[in-house]
């Protein structure tokens, strides 16, 4: 194990309804264009991009994740309608909410002091998103691919209640560990 460094991630993973939605979206368009890396992932939406970690350390992130995570409240989220980022990534827009923007920006300055990390351009930059289609969407698609979802719509609201801690395992994005906002810290 010693030395071992792994991908990790830190992202808000909703349960339920929204989640199984989500998923259909992303299956739907597995389907009918052959999209298929944004099911390499749970449905989530990014809080700390992916950073690589020694694997002999894990129980340590874990603890500090879940200081940091008692300190937090959970809120609410709503996820309405679709956008895109150039024609290469199709995404459930998250509509602004500061709760959020503050616990991203609370878990940035976490990784940055504490774990040490680089904080990503897109750490910095932060525009909250649940991706549906990225990498292999082809730009002649593009087009076809997001009026299928801007048809299919997607309005859901979510409580969130705590914040995931995902490895890269065999390919594929799992949650390791969830980590409740507002817990008793331990």
């Amino acid at each position: 194990m010693g030395k071992k460094m792994e991908k990790y991630f830190i992202a808000l993973v909703p349960e339920g309804r929204v989640r199984e939605l989500a998923e259909d979206v992303k299956a739907a368009l597995n389907e009918r264009f052959g999209v298929k890396y944004a099911l390499k992932s749970p449905a989530h939406v990014t809080v700390k991009m992916p950073f690589l970690w020694k694997e002999s350390k894990e129980d340590e992130l874990k603890r500090i994740l879940s200081r940091f995570a008692a300190n937090q409240e959970p809120f609410p989220l709503l996820l309405k309608g679709f956008g895109h980022f150039r024609q290469r990534v199709i995404y459930i827009h998250i509509w602004p909410q500061r709760r959020l923007e503050e616990l991203q920006a609370a878990l940035q300055e976490l990784a940055k002091g504490k774990l040490k990390l680089d904080l990503e351009l897109s750490d910095q930059s932060f525009r909250p998103h649940m991706t549906v289609a990225y990498n292999d969407l082809k730009k002649r698609d593009f087009q076809a691919c997001f009026d299928f979802v801007r048809d299919l719509g997607f309005d859901q609201r979510v409580q969130i209640e705590d914040v995931a801690l995902l490895k890269k395992r065999h390919g594929k994005w799992e949650v390791l560990t969830r980590f409740p906002l507002g817990g008793l810290e331990v």
